[in-house]
């Protein structure tokens, strides 16, 4: 029985959305663990590793260990595993990662999942026992799935790439406005040491007094710790005040104000928002397929 993933089936959904959204329904199970998998898909696939776990499964118990309990809460955020008595989250499967959810319908115990891990970038699947609600618990990660699919694109997920246009062009304004300001500083400081030589200059008809050492532009070189207050006069008149570059920073090369689009600083804006809205996007384009399929194929299974 395969119910691919489809708003048409919303009928069948067991929460309202606001549980989903705004909370996460919480379930109960055994976890049997998890393995590799080649593929993001397909009722083999996740066969092939029920059965792989079962039989770990067996050997734990026929060694005298327990299968850990878990508890599930799902969400539109994902569906976290944790411990239950310690809320200590061992897994954390973000719903755009998950692509295959399916249940056992025959022994109503059974689910597993196959998510893409988010730091090896394998396709790892999920195995659970629970107490005969597997289905709901398939259907409800199903909802979730859809609820933050939906989320997503009202957020903005049709816009990615005028994101990213957006961005870049952000960025480029940042990089003109440093260039901008490194040349403003240079400029700064040829005229600081052109008015100081200015100044400096003996009058007509005195001895000259040895030349200080002087740039390859002939200049004398500036000194930070000359003050504007230290100069001295020239007929009478004080040099003209240094222009503040505290003001000069929020000006552009055009002696306007920066353009930002976002109205928000650097920190508001990570340099990875964009992999991470394309990974989003290339997850939920993917979708999830939710199947119902027969995973005890052999007495070993049916004993489980």
């Amino acid at each position: 029985m395969n119910r691919a993933f489809s708003r048409k089936k919303d009928k069948t959904w067991m929460h309202t959305p606001e549980a989903l959204s705004k909370h996460f329904i919480p379930y109960n199970a055994k976890f049997l663990g998890s393995t590799e998998v080649e593929q993001p898909k397909g009722t083999e696939v996740v066969r092939d590793a029920v059965r792989k776990l079962k039989f770990a499964r067996h050997i734990k118990k026929s060694e005298g260990q327990k299968i850990p309990k878990v508890e599930l809460q799902i969400s539109i955020y994902g569906v976290k595993i944790l411990e239950p008595k310690t809320k200590e989250v061992q897994h954390n499967c973000q719903l755009h990662r998950i692509s295959f959810c399916a249940d056992d319908k025959t022994d109503k115990r059974i689910f597993t999942f196959i998510c893409k891990d988010s730091e090896s970038n394998k396709h790892l699947c999920y195995v659970f026992d629970s107490e005969k609600c597997a289905e709901e618990i398939t259907l409800t990660i199903g909802q979730a799935f859809d609820l933050a699919y939906r989320k997503f694109l009202e957020s903005g997920g049709k816009d990615v790439e005028t994101r990213k246009q957006i961005a870049g062009l952000q960025k480029r304004i940042q990089d003109l406005e440093t260039e901008n300001m490194e040349l403003k500083n240079k400029v700064q400081d040829l005229e600081n040491q052109l008015r100081i030589t200015q100044v400096s200059a003996p009058p007509a008809g005195s001895m000259t007094p040895k030349s200080p050492s002087t740039d390859i532009f002939d200049m004398i070189p500036f000194s930070p710790i000359s003050h504007q207050s230290s100069m001295p006069t020239r007929n009478g008149t004080q040099p003209p005040p240094l222009p503040s570059r505290s003001t000069e920073i929020k000006r552009d090369l055009f002696g306007a104000e920066p353009f930002d689009p976002f109205n928000c600083g650097a920190a508001d804006f990570p340099p990875d928002i964009q992999s991470k809205l394309d990974e989003m996007q290339e997850g939920f384009k993917m979708g999830l397929t939710l199947e119902g399929t027969v995973f005890c194929l052999d007495p070993l299974d049916s004993r489980c």
